[in-house]
């Protein structure tokens, strides 16, 4: 039997080689097509292409004479899945708490050879704010404008917006470092304690349906449960600081 046909127009330029093109080539060649690939490699044959076949976007993808269109559209055609980017999701903020679980017990097993104990949550939870924080000073006016419409601090006083970040990336160093551990924990209960407010009164009071600025602006992660674990993490490691 012959192979399944392809024809595959891309971007192929000496300043830009297009992502979706090779994942396009990639995805074909995997599903057992013998793809004819067109390279695209300058702004006058791509802007010719786009006129020609009135398309706005490349990769353009044609199987059995029938312009499937870019990428996405090749996934559907196959059957597979194709993600919605305004879909809401867990998967950012899981990573991360995943990844600071697993960075903790490697430095606690490094440190002194064992997984279980106490100290691995106190470093997962300061692992984590430190991540956490790093996700929202990559872009303060993204987070600010996503911060503002359910924190009750934020919404009163908009320079908090700005603070927050900062806040938690000293509280969670001040955690690792065992500096300052007064501030620290102050810091931390005090940030944690409006934050976990302000989650309830927007969710489990006002029933809103928003999304959660605790990745980063522009996040697709709701205001939830999870937001509220994140800042009640905050709460009690900071009364545990105080106690201990």
């Amino acid at each position: 039997m012959s192979a399944k046909q392809a024809t595959l127009y891309r971007m192929v330029t000496d300043k830009h080689v297009c992502p979706f093109g090779i994942k396009a080539k990639d995805l074909l060649t995997r599903k057992g097509y013998q793809v004819d690939d067109h390279h695209l490699t300058s702004r006058e044959q791509i802007d010719a292409f786009k006129a020609a076949h009135d398309v706005k976007t490349t990769p353009q993808i044609v199987i059995g004479g029938e312009r499937i269109g870019g990428y996405e559209a090749l996934r559907a055609y196959l059957g597979l899945s194709v993600i919605d980017k305004n879909q809401v999701t867990y998967k950012p903020i899981i990573a991360i708490f995943a990844m600071a679980l697993l960075m903790a017990s490697a430095l606690h097993w490094a440190v002194f050879a064992a997984v279980m104990h106490i100290r691995v949550i106190e470093w997962f939870i300061a692992i984590s704010m430190c991540v956490l924080a790093i996700q929202k000073l990559r872009d303060l006016n993204a987070f600010s404008n996503q911060f503002i419409t359910y924190d009750l601090l934020a919404m009163r006083y908009v320079p908090y917006a700005y603070i927050y970040p900062f806040a938690e990336a000293f509280a969670g160093i001040g955690m690792l470092s065992g500096a300052f551990s007064g501030l620290v924990a102050a810091v931390a209960l005090l940030i944690g304690t409006i934050g976990a407010v302000s989650v309830v009164k927007a969710v489990y009071l006002d029933k809103r349906e928003i999304k959660c600025a605790c990745v980063g602006g522009n996040s697709n992660v709701p205001l939830g449960f999870i937001s509220l674990t994140e800042n009640l993490f905050m709460m009690g490691m900071g009364i545990w600081m105080i106690i201990s």
